[in-house]
């Protein structure tokens, strides 16, 4: 006889290295909270996508001046710079993908998703542009000044701020006084660099940097001999002899170039009147004015208008040519001032921009700095991004070293937002938002537990298929199941935690898929046992060579599955690679469930007098799956019966034959 084979099966080592990797899973979960069991339940948590939970999804379709197809490395360049935004700005789960030729999907969750769109839908080229003319929106709060002679006069011209920091201002009660205060009443309508588009305060400081914010004297009286002067001047009686500057407002109506501080001299007759036409109240005025043509907005070879709100308070700008690209900044970063608590921005730029840079700032301030005390907007330069102003500081020195720096009452977040403007404005095509489709959070809920469900209604077909077809295996089969679930699920905390993997309705198809992936190798597995136990072999051995039978062919399929998930993913766009991520994912899973656990609990449960002596409900009995008797009509039955089935059979026969004699 044969000797016995030396290799053993060691169950107990199979499954203690599957614990192993399951506390080494939930180690990794946990963190620092190992020990402290009660804030366990703070770190398993599961990031939802966008239609699982609530967020934005936005489309953007690039434009070419010629409406030409985009290079591929110019849309490669575009989701990079898309994607550092959304890095950029913590946030995790977000997705930029390209579709065709020239859409760019953005889909981002969460409830300040918004907040991230409107940062990524800035794609316009980013330029720095000379401010020429400044104006609020409207004149209704733009007073005009009343010819009518009031001992009065004075004290009102001496309570505007701006009046009093009118370079102009005499200690006079003539006419020209009359027009000093109309300048200043229009300087006090040009937007400070203090409140930056969208909210921004920002203003800029000294030596080779960016410097104090613009129309600062504006707001604020300086301690300037001429603003005395004008002091003086509104304190004497003789001001009782001038115009009286108590305000007479004039007709609401849209500020035009004559309200307008700067020189519109400077302005082409087409960009005077668009800025006349110009109105920053409305939300399309992109529309209004340049039909929401990018190209035309974007074109630095021509000057352009533009809106920026400041507090609330919308204001008009006409803009000169840019001379100073966003493809010239190098990097931007917000940091902490070291004068004061408010934050700044470092900029700096590469070879050419440092001379464009210099050269503008340069002129600006040899012509319209006033010593570090601008008073015009003339002295502003605005940041304009995607055609609208971002920022619009004062220069107050020329900045030749290719290193800037913007400050003023900034918060960090505030500082964050216009670093990562600078930073990442750079984009080599020009898009439009084809469309933007918001997710609530109800919405998201509701595909979450018709997910859940559907997961549900899945499983339970599975179990009740295993008990009424496998009796007592479906035991396994079900313990398999319920492990492979408890790794996926450990699995999907581990990658939300550590690399920003978000959930979505496709991610979960796949992971109900899986169920049919888990289930399909115990029954290739099953069925082999099966057909072992049918040839008449023992449980113990029918296990074993069934593994070697079944093992072969689960491999194949689960390889094919995986390979199937890999092509999928790398080929596929939008929700699909999510199906894809977790069908591959649970493939690799299933494969470690059937090697850790479902094999050596049949191999543990085969030594049981349930499972090896062929109970009727174990799904294991050789009556009922037809086995072949080995005494029965074969030469088998001439061979001696060793024990098992057989010989329990020879005794009974063996008793019954003296009573037939």
């Amino acid at each position: 006889m044969a000797p016995p084979s030396s290799t053993k099966s060691r169950p107990g080592r199979a499954i203690a290295a599957l614990l192993v990797l399951m506390i080494i899973m939930l180690v990794s979960i946990v963190g620092k909270d190992t020990f402290q069991p009660g804030n366990w339940h703070h770190n398993f948590r599961v990031q939802l996508g966008l239609d699982l939970s609530s967020g934005t999804d936005v489309t953007l379709k690039a434009v070419t001046p010629h409406h030409s197809v985009p290079g591929a490395a110019e849309m490669s360049t575009a989701i990079s710079i898309m994607e550092q935004r959304v890095n950029s700005a913590g946030f995790t789960g977000a997705q930029v993908q390209q579709q065709g030729s020239n859409i760019i999907t953005v889909a981002v969750p969460g409830k300040k998703s918004q907040q991230v769109v409107q940062l990524v839908g800035t794609t316009a080229l980013l330029r720095f542009r000379q401010v020429l003319l400044s104006a609020q929106n409207t004149t209704a709060a733009t007073p005009t000044p009343s010819a009518t002679p009031t001992p009065s006069a004075s004290p009102s011209a001496s309570a505007s701020p701006s009046a009093s920091a009118s370079p102009s201002a005499k200690a006079s009660s003539s006419a020209k006084a009359s027009s000093s205060a109309k300048a200043s009443s229009s300087a006090k309508a040009s937007p400070s660099a203090s409140s930056a588009a969208l909210g921004i305060p920002g203003a800029v400081s000294g030596g080779q940097s960016l410097t104090t914010g613009a129309r600062q004297l504006a707001a604020t009286a300086s301690p300037s001999p001429s603003a005395s002067a004008s002091a003086s001047a509104s304190a004497s009686p003789s001001a009782s002899a001038s115009p009286s500057a108590s305000s007479t407002p004039a007709p609401a109506g849209l500020s035009t170039t004559k309200d307008a501080a700067g020189d519109a001299a400077l302005v082409s007759a087409p960009v005077k009147a668009l800025f006349d036409k110009l109105n920053c109240a409305n939300a399309n005025w992109q529309k209004q004015i340049y039909d929401d043509d990018a190209t035309r907005w974007d074109n630095a070879n021509s000057q352009t208008v533009s809106c920026q709100y400041i507090d609330g308070v919308p204001y008009k700008y006409a803009l000169d040519k840019a001379t100073v690209l966003g493809t010239m900044v190098t990097g931007a970063s917000a940091a902490l001032s070291t004068t004061s608590s408010s934050w700044l921005v470092n900029l700096s730029f590469n070879g050419a921009g440092a001379k464009a840079f210099g050269d503008l700032t340069t002129m600006m301030f040899d012509k319209y700095g006033n010593n570090g005390n601008p008073t015009s907007p003339l002295d502003q330069f605005a940041v304009d991004l995607d055609g609208k102003v971002i920022s619009a500081p004062d220069i107050i020195s020329a900045i030749t070293g290719g290193q800037a720096q913007i400050t003023g009452t900034f918060t960090q977040q505030q500082a964050t937002y216009l670093a990562n403007v600078l930073s990442y404005g750079a984009l080599p095509l020009t898009f439009d938002k084809e469309s933007v489709q918001t997710i609530s959070p109800q919405l998201g809920s509701s595909q979450l537990h018709a997910g859940l469900i559907a997961a549900g209604i899945g499983l339970l077909l599975v179990v009740l298929y295993s008990f009424l077809y496998y009796r007592g295996l479906g035991v396994v089969s079900v313990s398999s199941l319920a492990i492979a679930a408890l790794l996926s699920y450990l699995s999907v905390v581990l990658l939300s935690k550590y690399e920003g993997f978000s959930l979505s309705l496709a991610g979960v198809a796949g992971l109900i898929v899986a169920i049919g992936i888990t289930a399909d190798s115990f029954v290739v597995f099953f069925e082999r046992l099966r057909d072992e136990v049918r040839d008449g072999r023992s449980l113990r051995a029918a296990v074993e060579r069934g593994w070697t039978r079944a093992r072969r062919t689960i491999l194949v399929s689960d390889t094919v599955s995986f390979l199937a998930a890999a092509l999928l993913w790398y080929f596929a766009i939008g929700d699909v690679k999510g199906f894809a991520f977790t069908l591959g994912l649970t493939t690799v899973i299933d494969v470690i469930v059937v090697f850790l656990f479902t094999k050596p609990m049949i191999t543990i449960l085969a030594r049981t007098r349930f499972y090896g002596d062929g109970h009727p409900l174990s799904g294991l009995d050789p009556a009922r799956l037809g086995a072949r008797a080995p005494w029965r009509g074969s030469k088998r039955a001439a061979r001696p019966a060793t024990g098992g089935a057989a010989s329990a059979a020879a005794r009974p026969q063996a008793r019954t034959t003296p009573k037939e004699a």
